[in-house]
Formats: C-alpha cells, sequence, structure tokens
C-alpha cells in the first residue's frame, strides 16, 4: 500500500486525499525556482501544498499563497500547512485561478506552477481521452493569462513543463509580455533526452537566458546534483 504522507525535514506532507501525488517535479520545481527577495508568491494548483511549504521555507519573509480548484485537495493542503511550522505565512485558498486572478488586487513577486498534465511518457491507457480531460481544467492560454494579470512588474513566473510544450507555452508567455530568463532542462538518466523542463519567465528582458541542465540519477541513486538541490528538504 503507497503510504498516505512523505515526510521532508521540517514538515510532512499527507497526499492521500490529492490527485496530484508528492513526486520528483514538485520537488524539484520547489527547490530549484529562484525566490530570492519575494515577499509574495502564489503556487498555482497547489495540490498537497508541497511548493507552497518548500517556499515557505526557502524565503522566510515572504508570504505565500497556494489556489486550487479541488476541495479534497484544499482540504488537504490546509491542514498540512496547519501542521507545519510556516502556518502563520501560508494561505490556501479554494478557487479556479481564472476568478482568483479577477480578485486579486496586490500583485505577486514570484508566481509558480507544476501543472498536472500527463505527457506522452505516462499517459493511462485511455490516453486522448485523459489528456483532453486534464487539459480542460486550466488551458495553457488560460495559465497564462492569469499569471500574467497578477504578476508585478519585477516579478517572475515559473513552471515545470513537458519538453514537448516548451516553445508553445514560451509562445504564450512572449504575447503576454512575459519573457524566458532561465530555463534547465531534466533528465532521468545521462543517457535519455530531456523530457522536463524547469522555465522562468520575467516581465523584464534579459540579454543572456541562463541555461542549466539537471540529470536525476546515477545509476540507482539520485545524482549528486539532485540531492545537493534538494538538500534542505529530503531527509
Amino acid at each position: 500500500m503507497a503510504s498516505t504522507y512523505f515526510d521532508f525535514k521540517k514538515f510532512r506532507v499527507y497526499h492521500d486525499r490529492c490527485a496530484q501525488k508528492v513526486g520528483t517535479d514538485g520537488v524539484v520545481l520547489g527547490a530549484w525556482v529562484n525566490i530570492e527577495g519575494a515577499r509574495r508568491i502564489l503556487d498555482i494548483g497547489t495540490g498537497s501544498g508541497l511548493i507552497a511549504l518548500m517556499v515557505a521555507q526557502r524565503e522566510e519573509d515572504a508570504t505565500v499563497y497556494g489556489v486550487d480548484i479541488d476541495e479534497n485537495a484544499v482540504g488537504q493542503a490546509r491542514e498540512n500547512v496547519a501542521a507545519s511550522p510556516f502556518a502563520g505565512r501560508v494561505q490556501i485558498v479554494h478557487y479556479d485561478v481564472r476568478e482568483f486572478a479577477e480578485h486579486s488586487m496586490e500583485p505577486f513577486d514570484h508566481i509558480i506552477c507544476n501543472p498536472p498534465f500527463y505527457t506522452e511518457d505516462t499517459l493511462p491507457p485511455d490516453a486522448t481521452r485523459a489528456l483532453a480531460r486534464n487539459a480542460s481544467l486550466l488551458p495553457f492560454e488560460d495559465l497564462v493569462d492569469a499569471a500574467s494579470r497578477m504578476l508585478g512588474e519585477e516579478g517572475c513566473f515559473s513552471v515545470m513543463l513537458p519538453m514537448s510544450c516548451r516553445d508553445y507555452f514560451t509562445v504564450l508567455c512572449e504575447a503576454s509580455s512575459m519573457h524566458l530568463i532561465r530555463q534547465c532542462t531534466v533528465q532521468t538518466v545521462q543517457r535519455k533526452a530531456p523530457k522536463r523542463v524547469l522555465i522562468t519567465y520575467s516581465k523584464k528582458r534579459v540579454e543572456n537566458v541562463l541555461k542549466e541542465s539537471l540529470i536525476l540519477q546515477d545509476g540507482n541513486e539520485k545524482s549528486e546534483a539532485y540531492k545537493y538541490l534538494a538538500r534542505d528538504f529530503y531527509l
């Protein structure tokens, strides 16, 4: 039986009532994103609250919001937050992010999202129907529009995506005046091509995009680079 929770160094995350479980993608994104100096951070599709808790741990002066449309996930994320050391600085709200963007008055310094989209290598048997159902919850166009409206002029928007979606997503962000400033390709092992990419966009252009790469495994073990990235979280 799969575990109903995952222990990190400073908090525990229960995820049995969430569609999106605690996994490598969320941990990598929460550890990789540059939130230095951010005072208002938003985690879109927060699920169990994992990324919201990670960034609250990393940036002690930040107020963090997690938004999710799934009532069960919101309930469990609130419980996870309440049991954490960061309960006073993390707020979980039950909203469709498109509606949340309509009511959000103060801009965010950093917006983070790990969209729960299937990729071609992880699709269930009824792949086409599952993909269509999943994408219809929050199309990329709506996600980018909501993020661009809530992001401050000095702010950043970070996501983890399948490599196959990178170029299209970047076109959407550029059309909403958010420009690529940093990206990191993610490989499971060195011999395989990257299937994930971490990306940060900003309303300010940069002359040179920071390009990085990350290999997650060395044989059957976590790579040294991955262990170093997640050193403040994994036990």
